[in-house]
C-alpha cells in the first residue's frame, strides 16, 4: 500500500468501528450474559454485522450473507474471524437480548457525549433543553398490536413505537423506549428523569396532568400544547410584547382542573397563545415556567421540530422498512443498531469540517464502506484524494508491462 495520507491499510467500515470499544462490548456481554454457551458468533461479532447491514442498506439475511461473502477478503479487518449463515444470524437475532444492543448505544454515546454538542447553542437555557416525541415503525407481520380498527379488507398490520429524548444540543437519542403502536405515548413521560431547571418540550399527544404535577414538583420546567378539550379558569394576564410582529397574541395565568385518585385538583400554569405568520397557523401553549419570556417560550416548542428531523434521517437512511427477523426481538436489535449506525455517523460528522448533508454523507461511507481510503481526508476533499489516488498509480505502474 501506499504511504500516502488519503490511503491507509484499513477499510473504511474499520475506522468507523474505532468509535466502538471492543473492550466495554464485551463488559456488556457478560453483564447480560449475551455470550453464553456460544462458541463462535459473539456479541461483538453480531454488532459488526447488524452495522454491516445497516450501513450497506441490506433488506435479507440473505443480502448480507452475500455482501459479506463479496468483501471476504477485508473481512478479517472487521475482527471477524468466521463469516457467520444465514441460520446463525437468524438465531442470534432471535435469542440475544435487544437489551444488550441498548447497553451498547447508551455506552457509546456516554463516551462520545462531548463530541456531539453542536456550539451554536451556547446560552445556558438551550443547553438544558430536552425535547420528546415518538415514531411508528410500520411492520408487514402482526408482531405488535397497532392503533385504529382492523380494515374490511385483510389484517391490520403490525407496528412498533419507538419514545426518544434527545438534547437540544445533539442530533441523537439519549434515551430510548420501545412499545407497542397501540400504547398510548402519555406513558414515557413515567420514564422522564432529568435535573432540577432542565426544560422540556413535547406535544400533547403526552397530555397528562399527572406527569405535569411531577415534573413541576421536581423543578423541570416544560413545554407542551393544549389540548382543546382541555378544562380550565383563567387567571391574571401578562403583558404582550411591544413587537407587533412577535406572533404573541395572548398570555395569561390558568388553573387545569383534573382528578387524582378520586380527588379533584386544580394545576396552576401558563397559557400562551401564538400566532405562526409563515404557516397562517395559530398555537396555543402551556408551561409551568412564569419566568421565560413568552416569545422565548415558543422558541423552545420551535425546538422540537429537530426531533422530527431526527426521525426522518433514520428512516430515510437506515433499513428500517425490512427486518431482519419475524419477532419482537430482531425488530428491536435492528432498530437500536439503526440508532448506533446513526450515532457513528453523526459522531464522522462532527470530527470533520467540511459541511455535508447526512443523507449524502451516509451514501458517500455506504459507497466506500470497504474501500481502504483514511476516513477523513477523503472526506474533506474527495476530489483531491481521488486525483492523488490516480497520480500515486501512474508513478508505481508507469514502468510496468502488466499493470493491475
Amino acid at each position: 500500500m501506499s504511504k500516502d495520507i488519503n490511503f491507509i491499510g484499513q477499510p473504511i467500515f474499520t475506522q468507523i468501528l474505532k468509535y466502538i470499544d471492543k473492550g466495554l462490548v464485551h463488559q456488556i456481554a457478560q453483564k447480560h450474559k449475551s455470550d453464553r454457551y456460544i462458541k463462535k458468533f459473539n456479541t461483538y461479532h453480531h454488532l459488526v454485522v447488524m452495522l454491516y447491514a445497516a450501513f450497506k442498506n441490506l433488506n435479507s439475511i440473505r443480502e448480507v450473507t452475500i455482501g459479506m461473502l463479496a468483501d471476504s477478503i477485508k473481512i478479517k479487518h472487521l475482527g471477524l474471524e468466521h463469516m457467520p449463515k444465514r441460520s446463525t444470524l437468524s438465531d442470534a437475532n432471535k435469542r440475544r437480548k435487544s437489551k444488550v444492543f441498548e447497553s451498547i448505544y447508551l455506552a457509546i454515546y456516554r463516551k462520545n457525549r462531548k463530541f456531539l454538542s453542536d456550539s451554536r447553542l451556547s446560552k445556558k437555557d438551550m443547553q438544558r433543553l430536552f425535547m420528546i416525541d415518538s415514531t411508528t415503525i410500520s411492520l408487514f407481520k402482526a408482531i405488535l398490536k397497532t392503533v385504529g380498527r382492523n380494515p374490511v379488507n385483510g389484517k391490520k398490520k403490525g407496528g412498533i413505537k419507538a419514545h426518544v429524548l434527545i438534547n437540544a444540543r445533539e442530533n441523537v437519542p439519549s434515551l430510548i423506549r420501545y412499545s407497542s403502536a397501540a400504547r398510548h405515548d402519555r406513558y414515557f413521560l413515567q420514564d422522564i428523569k432529568l435535573a432540577e431547571g432542565s426544560i422540556l418540550v413535547f406535544d400533547r399527544a403526552y397530555n397528562d396532568y399527572n406527569q405535569y404535577e411531577r415534573l413541576d414538583a421536581k423543578g423541570i420546567i416544560f413545554v407542551t400544547r393544549q389540548k382543546k378539550n382541555a378544562v380550565y379558569q383563567e387567571g391574571k394576564s401578562f403583558p404582550l410584547p411591544s413587537e407587533a410582529d412577535s406572533g404573541i397574541r395572548e398570555d395569561k395565568e390558568i388553573f387545569l382542573s383534573y382528578n387524582k385518585d378520586g380527588e379533584k385538583r386544580e394545576l396552576k400554569l401558563r397559557r400562551i397563545t401564538y400566532y405562526d405568520k409563515q404557516r397562517d397557523r395559530t398555537f396555543v401553549f402551556i408551561t409551568n415556567s412564569f419566568d421565560f419570556d413568552a416569545q422565548k417560550i415558543a422558541l423552545f416548542y420551535k425546538k422540537r421540530w429537530q426531533i422530527e428531523t431526527l426521525f426522518k434521517q433514520l428512516k430515510q437512511n437506515f433499513p428500517l422498512k425490512y427486518f431482519l427477523g419475524d419477532n419482537q426481538n430482531a425488530i428491536e436489535i435492528q432498530i437500536w443498531v439503526s440508532m448506533i449506525a446513526n450515532l457513528l455517523v453523526t459522531l464522522v460528522k462532527n470530527r470533520i469540517k467540511r459541511s455535508w448533508a447526512f443523507s449524502n454523507l451516509v451514501s458517500i461511507l455506504r459507497m466506500q464502506l470497504m474501500s481502504y481510503i483514511n476516513l477523513y481526508s477523503f472526506l474533506e476533499d474527495p476530489e483531491k484524494s481521488w486525483k492523488e489516488w490516480i497520480s500515486t498509480y501512474k508513478k508505481t505502474y508507469e514502468n510496468s508491462l502488466f499493470p493491475p
